[in-house]
């Protein structure tokens, strides 16, 4: 038995990764935003051990959850799923000024992964969206640009992916992969998106727990179980190094070596 910790767990991929996982026999523990989505998670999985509550849009909220998370004791994996999609327009954060997409999609994944002990398996949600993503970190705020909310969640799951590639290069201990679940209808994906939600969390609740040769590897990206080329920038040590750093500057927090 595993026990894993999954982001946004409330609703979408994260309840559909705790459930699988639950009907497996592993130890889930969730977060939600609120209480409010905290009780309905415990209703929607009955089984998840615990819920660590906290808006990861705010700084502060992140490390509390990572601090109630951390509570409960070392995890054998994370999985990084939260995330905010590209329809919504520019917004800051009320109490740190960052963009509410950056700040779910990226500043929190990183956050968490910095303050909380280290597991064996870390996950962090990527997107087909991420090829076009830009290898930039000098507006990673969108302060200077004109706002774009398809490029942002791009630039975002590009982020996503190269922070996965770069944990897999700087802790070899660690099994760190990025997944594309594929556009399926969740809240974000919409009504409409045509692949199977059924496989959407399959893979990454797979790379948390499985013993399978291929699931145990690391600095990969996963669609369906298979791996699959990611954005050249993300096997950039290059780049992984530049977007760490601006990552510690916007949060005041460096990765453990």
């Amino acid at each position: 038995m595993s026990r894993v910790f999954i982001t946004g767990t409330s609703a979408g991929l994260g309840l559909g990764a705790a459930r699988l996982l639950l009907s497996e026999g592993h130890e889930v523990v969730g977060h939600a935003r609120n209480d409010r989505r905290a009780a309905e998670l415990r209703v929607a999985a009955p089984g998840v051990a615990d819920v660590a509550v906290g808006d990861l849009s705010s700084a502060a909220e992140t490390r509390s959850v990572a601090s109630q998370a951390g509570a409960l004791g070392r995890f054998d994996a994370v999985i990084h799923n939260a995330g905010v999609g590209y329809r919504e327009p520019r917004k800051l954060t009320t109490a740190d000024g960052h963009s509410h997409l950056l700040a779910i999609n990226v500043l929190a994944p990183y956050l968490l992964t910095a303050l909380m002990e280290r597991p064996s398996r870390l996950i962090y949600l990527s997107s087909g969206m991420h090829a076009g993503g830009t290898a930039r970190v000098d507006d990673l705020d969108w302060s200077r640009r004109r706002w774009n909310g398809s490029q942002a969640y791009s630039d975002s799951k590009l982020f996503d992916t190269v922070l996965a590639f770069a944990l897999a290069r700087r802790w070899p201990d660690v099994l760190s992969n990025a997944v594309e679940p594929g556009w399926v209808a969740t809240k974000m994906g919409g009504p409409g998106a045509p692949d199977d939600l059924s496989l959407g969390p399959v893979t990454q609740a797979w790379l948390a727990v499985s013993d399978d040769p291929a699931a145990t590897v690391s600095g990969r990206l996963f669609y369906h179980q298979r791996p699959i080329e990611a954005h050249p920038a993300a096997r950039s040590p290059q780049f992984q190094d530049e977007l760490l750093g601006a990552l510690a500057g916007l949060t005041g927090m460096k990765l453990p070596d």
